[in-house]
């Protein structure tokens, strides 16, 4: 590692024009270069749950880990660790520097297209959580990036919206994950596209103040991709590296403004140095170091997954059924598309081409190998469009290998470049001089007769043909710029062909390049939809001639994307149909709901058992089973409030009006927001049954506690069912009668405690100082007020049986409260187990 004073001389030794250049990146993924001091690029790729590297490939595989709220519903920060550690080696092993993750915006409305990749509803937990993969991440020595720092809550006009939110909603409730994860010492935090009270956040203050003077973070701030436009405001605020580059939006068009006096060259020199820095504690700075490569066997890898996606699960309810004995059924019926075609991952860029995916369907079939027969019955196709063309389908119509043939043709029609590759979703095909034209082809062998529905993704000119009969032709044009939607998920266009079963035809799909529209083309295909009645009657019947029914149900690609929010959360009606009429056909029906984010159960008090295993990555379908048949008890909390009823939720909207997004509801969201609004939501914040029942004895804290300094209650509790498990005791904060505006109640802490049956054991749970305090928008600064708190302990935010009242002493002021911002969350989630 170099010190400061060699790291200012080798900004001595570059000049303004190569300053300048190492400020934007060098490609997509890469920084710059710049051989006169020795400094290396870096590479970044997206995270969390897993790291794809510098292109989208799907022969260059990537460990699947389950979503981020699922990591979140584990309320187990250990274990987050060890998968931010798991997510370092990935980065190792494909030349990654940098993972951009976590992200740390909130669940602050149900129907954010990006619940998947965020953590929680609550600032507490998502802090936590963050904080936790930021660790483990950086314990390996790869760079963690906290993103999208702040207030990307939503995804409708995401690249434009101004949002705007009280000062002290901003610092109490947005910043304060960010915060937590500057704490926890993350290397980069990463700008978002939009704009708060006015400001685009590229150019904003809050990028120096509180990120660089209040909380000390002196990492390098990172612009989402695409999100800087201009150059002089920018430039003069925190942000310290474009991407991706070359970008215009600084490159030469900075260098003059420096010349000209507009900027002085010094603010330029602060951030090459906060580069250089990053660059060396990354190793890209002096003569390389070697890195270690992957020392994780691929076993321990399925392992750790494994048990990520069980500990995540979350049983929302249970009648006496689950866990189903394996060793007492004959016949178990799988119903639903989802549990055969089960979602891994969530839509957009952090999507990864996994090394493998366990359906819930062939996880059950594994689990009962030799002990029961397995039915699977598909019931009613969800809507949305066909999957892309993948190896179980179709063969490269020149080498007749699985897979398809890409070819890059030039203007005239001529093959300038052919591969064979595995998929129909080719998001990055290679490019090669005179590129004009994309084709991708493949011969289809239909498994059944009827109107199949084939599809082409994409912008600009394409086409679709059959045989050489044109099925689909025209322009179509780019209607958005958002950079997921061009790059990643570009809308499809569909037709229908009559195709026989086991008579092969030639489908062959052509995109024409055009600059500035992406090369993404994704080219898939689907059977004829069954007739949903005899659909839901073979469901049906399956059902009630099994010993147990699972039922596996969820989300699309089309409902939960990056680049657009929701507009329901209830499923399609086929799919409420298909439990209604399986829990009617069988008591000992297990609904499985496969989701990145809540969904409306109009059947869940019908149903034996609801399971939530989110998004479970590449492990789930092994972990569902392990669930089911009691291998593992599900350790799930929910991180975020369930509805009803979308009408029921306190804070549904996420669509700007003349372009801006109030945040009215200040303080007041998630568990906050329900309370507030005197409702009853169908699964509060914390919500989570295991294999056992608790019994909550005893809260115990201190009697007065000076303002500013934490404090530690304890809560006993017995485990009073017959199998050993795992309970998280959660604590929350009221201050009725305060003179300060507060949540009715809001949650401060928790601690997992383990018991055998009959055990009673204590959990210590550490409530922070930072959780008492409140933002003085009067003085600009942080300040507790002293009185009476209430402490609450219980098993979720509407389940608090036990309360205490603590006396706050004294108050500290604004000045002096920041010191305790640091206050790191690493010790407050304790596992006990009975005390001798």
């Amino acid at each position: 590692m170099h010190d400061e004073d060699e790291r200012d001389r080798l900004i001595d030794k570059l000049t303004l024009r190569a300053k300048v250049r190492l400020l934007t990146g060098a490609d997509t993924w890469r920084t710059a270069a710049e051989p006169a001091v020795q400094l290396r690029p870096w590479v970044m790729s997206d995270g969390p749950a897993g790291v794809r590297g510098p292109s989208w490939d799907e022969r260059r595989t990537s460990v699947l880990l389950p979503s981020a709220t699922a990591l979140a519903a584990t309320w187990d920060e250990p274990l987050v660790e060890r998968l931010g550690a798991l997510l370092a080696l990935e980065a190792e092993r494909k030349g990654v520097h940098a993972v951009l993750a976590p992200n740390l915006n909130l669940h602050r409305s149900p129907l954010g297209g990006r619940h998947f990749e965020c953590f929680s509803e609550d600032p507490e937990l998502t802090g936590r959580i963050g904080a936790a993969l930021v660790r483990g991440i950086q314990a390996c020595g790869v760079a963690a990036t906290a993103k999208h720092y702040v207030a990307n809550d939503s995804e409708t006009d995401r690249l434009t919206v101004d949002v705007r939110v009280g000062q002290r909603a901003l610092y109490e409730v947005y910043l304060a994950p960010f915060e937590a994860a500057v704490a926890a010492g993350v290397r980069m935090v990463m700008a978002g596209y939009n704009a708060v009270n006015g400001t685009t956040m590229t150019a904003s203050p809050l990028l120096t103040d509180p990120l660089r003077t209040a909380w000390g973070f002196d990492g390098v701030v990172v612009s989402d991709w695409g999100a800087v436009r201009t150059t002089l405001d920018t430039a003069a605020a925190g942000l310290d590296l474009v991407m991706p580059g070359p970008a215009e939006a600084w490159g030469e068009a900075l260098v003059r403004a420096v010349e000209e006096g507009h900027l002085a060259e010094q603010v330029v020199d602060d951030k090459v140095r906060r580069l250089l820095r990053h660059a060396d504690r990354l190793g890209a700075l002096g003569r390389p170091d070697p890195r270690p490569g992957p020392g994780v066997r691929p076993g321990a890898v399925r392992a750790l997954a494994r048990r990520a996606a069980a500990a995540g699960t979350v049983l929302l309810a249970n009648r006496g059924v689950l866990p189903l004995d394996a060793g007492r059924l004959a016949t178990v019926a799988v119903i639903g598309a989802h549990a055969a075609r089960t979602r891994g991952q969530g839509g957009g860029s952090a999507g990864v081409f996994p090394q493998a995916e366990i359906s819930a369907l062939r996880g059950i079939r594994a689990r009962l190998r030799g002990r029961a027969r397995v039915l699977h019955v598909p019931g009613p196709v969800p809507a949305g469009p066909p999957p892309a063309l993948d190896t179980k389908l179709c063969t490269d119509p020149r080498s007749g290998a699985p897979g398809v043939l890409l070819r890059m043709l030039d203007a005239g029609g001529s093959e300038l470049y052919a591969e064979h590759r595995s998929t129909g979703r080719l998001l990055e095909p290679r490019l090669v001089p005179g590129a004009h034209t994309v084709e991708i082809s493949a011969r289809l062998r239909p498994r059944v007769t009827g109107a199949w529905t084939l599809g082409i993704a994409g912008f600009g000119r394409m086409s679709l043909r059959v045989d050489g009969r044109t099925l689909l032709e025209g322009d179509f044009p780019q209607d958005t710029d958002d950079p997921a939607l061009v790059h990643v998920s570009p809308p499809a266009h569909c037709a229908t062909a009559h195709l026989a079963a086991g008579e092969d035809v030639l489908l062959v799909a052509r995109r024409a390049l055009v600059p500035g529209t992406g090369r993404a083309v994704v080219v898939s295909a689907a059977p004829p939809a069954p007739d949903e009645d005899a659909a839901l009657e073979a469901a049906t019947r399956a059902a009630r001639e099994a010993d147990a029914a699972i039922v596996v149900v969820g989300t699309t690609e089309h409902d939960e994307c990056e680049g657009r929010d929701r507009l329901r959360i209830a499923l399609e009606p086929g799919q409420d149909a298909l439990v209604h009429a399986v829990a009617a056909a069988n008591p000992r029906t297990v609904a499985v709901v496969n989701s990145g984010g809540p969904v409306e159960m109009p059947w869940r008090e019908e149903v034996g058992a609801v399971l939530l295993p989110w998004f479970p990555g590449q492990e789930g379908g092994g972990a569902l089973a392990d669930v089911l048949f009691g291998r593992t008890e599900p350790g799930g909390r929910l991180p975020t409030t369930w509805p009803a009823v979308l009408g029921d939720a306190p804070v549904t909207g996420t669509r700007p009006v003349d372009g801006r997004l109030d945040y009215t509801e200040g303080l007041h969201i998630g568990h906050r927001g329900w309370l507030r609004a005197g409702r009853t939501p169908a699964y509060w914040f914390g919500h989570g049954l295991g294999y056992t029942t608790w019994a909550y004895e005893e809260l115990t804290g201190p009697a007065t506690v000076r303002a500013g300094e934490p404090f530690t209650v304890r809560v006993r509790v017995r485990n009073t069912g017959a199998r050993p498990g795992r309970e998280v005791v959660q604590v929350y904060l009221a201050r009725p009668g305060a003179a300060v505006e507060y949540p009715e109640r809001w949650f401060a802490g928790y601690a997992a405690v383990r018991a055998r049956p009959g055990e009673a054991v204590t959990a210590r749970v550490r409530v922070p100082a930072r959780v008492l305090r409140h933002w003085d928008e009067r003085a600009g600064g942080w300040r507790t007020e002293p009185g009476a708190c209430r402490v609450l302990a219980g098993r979720s935010a509407g389940d608090l049986p036990l309360a205490s009242v603590t006396e706050l002493l004294g108050d500290l002021s604004a000045a002096s409260v920041t010191e305790v911002q640091g206050d790191l969350p690493a010790a407050s989630v304790t596992e006990v187990r009975a005390e001798g």
